[in-house]
């Protein structure tokens, strides 16, 4: 592992795991692993430049067509691309056709940047995982292989128990706390070279498993604020990214993860 790496700039490609959510900020902006990265790189680099084309909804076919050629443009010295999972999610999904958007993905992303990212993302334990696992996993096998011809680093977020936890996922069960997007950063940090400051592999701290009173509670709420809305936007073609632009659409200096990244 290298211990002296700097890299001077950062491209982050992807959807809404890479945007942030539910990493949520006071003002009620997201921030997320991407941007803690780019800080801690950032501290170690002045000048440091950063751009996250992110848009919560994306699939990887939308990721191809919006965000690749421009990430790719931006001859950034380190780009990250996580992208696929928002389509295994989907009743009808051609993996195929998956298989073959990230392969282009990959394929144009490599040649323009030191070094390519890529992730086994991770999945909260329980029945939605069990189900839609064979796809993923699918997925996750395409991003090795794709890795070792492209020279691309695989950050292994799959194959860590602890970001299976309940625990480490918001109320909407699709995307992580701010402690997950945490040690997003810390595992994609050491990945990229740079002395480990943490142990993101760690287990949580034992807890009591909330009674069945509590548990059905959540799952109302979930119902009523994130499942409903879900299949509302699956049924009418729309998307929660529709007209959202990226939040941080240009390579730009970087600096203090605690100040808002531009909307």
């Amino acid at each position: 592992m290298q211990m002296n790496v700097k890299y001077t700039s950062l491209v982050a490609v992807g959807d809404s795991f890479t945007e942030g959510m539910s990493d949520r900020l006071p003002d009620g902006s997201y921030r997320g692993w991407a941007d803690l990265l780019a800080g801690r790189m950032a501290a170690r680099s002045p000048g440091f430049r950063y751009a996250n084309l992110a848009v919560r909804g994306k699939l990887i076919g939308q990721i191809v067509d919006e965000q690749i050629d421009v990430a790719a443009a931006m001859k950034a010295d380190v780009v990250t691309l996580v992208g696929g999972l928002n389509d295994t999610l989907r009743p009808k999904c051609d993996m195929g056709r998956v298989r073959g958007l990230l392969t282009e993905a990959v394929e144009r992303l490599a040649p323009s940047c030191e070094q390519l990212v890529l992730m086994r993302s991770p999945g909260r334990d329980g029945p939605v995982m069990e189900r839609f696992r064979p796809r993923m996993e699918e997925l996750f096998t395409c991003i090795d292989d794709l890795a070792a011809r492209h020279g691309a680093v695989v950050v292994d977020l799959y194959g860590a128990p602890v970001l299976g936890e309940q625990r480490l996922w918001d109320v909407d069960r699709l995307h992580l706390t701010a402690e997950g997007h945490e040690r997003v950063a810390e595992a994609v940090w050491q990945a990229l070279g740079y002395p480990p400051e943490s142990d993101w592999r760690a287990p949580l701290d034992a807890a009591a498993r909330p009674n069945w009173g509590a548990r059905r509670v959540a799952d109302a709420r979930f119902a009523k604020q994130h499942l409903v809305p879900w299949i509302g936007r699956r049924l009418t073609g729309r998307s929660s990214g529709d007209g959202r632009a990226p939040k941080r659409a240009a390579l730009e200096p970087y600096g203090d993860v605690s100040t808002p990244p531009d909307a």
